[in-house]
């Protein structure tokens, strides 16, 4: 069975993994990292091998059960010879011990997964990054719980996502986490650096901020407006999809903020004292509803995260006193009309795939829809997607078919127009 067209390398579709258990240990001075990751899964049909992937890193061992077994390793795929040929539901459970220097792999989307910084680290993913860090089966269609334990120097903190339970034994420190709802491996995350931590109050959420102690007042600043996002947002979309929010402000410059599994990840450019990064900020937070718990079947399907995530700061935008979102959609219309009209939205193949104009016609899709349906219905239609397709995976004709089913209202034609034909369609104007 194939994968994901726009990702053929990666992932195996007749695997579905439903739990990575990761034990590791880290060394920051060497940058060495050594463990043992526990895959448990299931065959979606029959096979008598699986194959993994995994890059930079060397597999020592394999064991299936208690019986070590036989594998070869490529430079991207580690493949496991199985005592017994899998029927199509049978379930299995694999441990790997593996080691090496991880270090990002570069791809068509430039150099993701794992990246050491100045003093620490950093996971981005998106899209085939997670290989470089432990095996997995890189779709992000295959959601998985994920329990990890990750051993380094005290002097480091370690961020990942789900609760944390730090122990300190001879000068390292040990983190346990685990996240208990379906996560793509692009969202699964570890953050190591040396930060200050402190909670941010977000009503029921458990909210915390990690950053260097040079940038507390920046950051402090910056950062002040996530409870009353919180608050817009779940009045907007519906209830936060998970028990915490935690968000990391590396000393380093980052060219773009990330996105991971209860997590956001800033760099100290986005930090300037004087909310240079609020939209940035409303965001990455969107991204936990539109994209980390609604996840994608099909990497072309990338408008339903970053569209919806980008219409998402036009709404704070909006109900934090600033520009409405039809003043945003009117800025940003006029700006694509001068730009190429070549891209397909919801197909814009692998090379395209995050083409800013993906975000902004994706967000002016979603406003054409408000402007013809009217507020009411535009926003239960926002709060029954995330609460239908919560921890699991849609597609755009998903989308089409709930917004249909709310509205009662036939949508399909606008919603084609705006992401299935490269021709830019006339600003959208209010239903009469």
């Amino acid at each position: 069975m194939t994968g994901d067209p726009y990702t053929p390398q990666s992932g195996d579709a007749n695997l579905s993994i439903d739990h990575y258990e990761l034990t590791l240990d880290y060394k920051i001075s060497t940058n060495r990292l050594s463990g043992t990751a526990v895959l448990q899964g299931h065959a979606l049909a029959a096979t008598g091998s699986l194959s993994l992937d995994l890059t930079g890193l060397r597999a020592s061992r394999v064991r299936i059960g208690t019986k070590a077994v036989d594998f070869r390793q490529s430079d991207r795929k580690l493949r496991i010879s199985l005592p017994r040929a899998l029927a199509p539901g049978d379930p299995f459970s694999v441990s790997i011990a593996y080691a090496g220097a991880p270090r990002p792999r570069r791809s068509r989307w430039g150099s993701i997964g794992w990246e050491e910084l100045v003093d620490g680290v950093i996971v981005a993913a998106q899209p085939t990054g997670a290989p470089t860090w432990f095996p997995c089966n890189d779709l992000p269609s295959d959601k998985a719980t994920y329990t990890l334990t990750f051993t380094t120097e005290s002097a480091y903190s370690v961020i990942a996502g789900g609760a944390t339970s730090p122990s300190t034994r001879g000068g390292k420190t040990t983190w346990s986490f685990r996240r208990d709802v379906p996560t793509p491996t692009y969202l699964a995350t570890v953050q190591i650096g040396r930060y200050v931590s402190k909670p941010i109050p977000l009503g029921g959420v458990q909210g915390e901020i990690h950053y260097p102690r040079a940038l507390e007042s920046r950051v402090q600043a910056d950062f002040a407006q996530l409870p009353a996002m919180m608050a817009v947002f779940e009045e907007a979309f519906g209830p936060y999809p998970l028990p915490d929010y935690r968000v990391v402000v590396t000393a380093d410059e980052l060219e773009i903020p990330l996105e991971a599994q209860g997590v956001g990840i800033f760099g100290s450019n986005h930090a300037d004292g004087a909310g240079g990064s609020e939209r940035l900020v409303a965001h990455e937070l969107a991204h936990q509803w539109f994209g980390n718990s609604v996840g994608l079947s099909f990497w072309r399907d990338i408008w339903l995260n970053e569209g919806f995530a980008c219409y998402a700061e036009w709404i704070w935008s909006e109900r934090s006193g600033g520009l409405t979102a039809h003043e945003k959609a009117l800025v940003h219309y006029g700006r694509l009309a001068v730009l190429p009209q070549d891209l397909l939205v919801d197909q814009p193949g692998a090379d395209l795939m995050f083409d800013d104009r993906i975000y902004k016609r994706g967000a002016l899709a979603l406003h054409a829809v408000r402007l013809a349906v009217g507020d009411e219905l535009f926003f239960r239609v926002l709060r029954e997607w995330t609460g239908r397709f919560r921890w699991a995976t849609a597609t755009t004709a998903d989308f089409v078919a709930l917004a249909e089913e709310v509205t009662a209202l036939p949508l399909d034609g606008l919603l084609r127009e705006w992401v299935h034909e490269a021709r830019l369609p006339a600003f959208p104007l209010a239903a009469a």
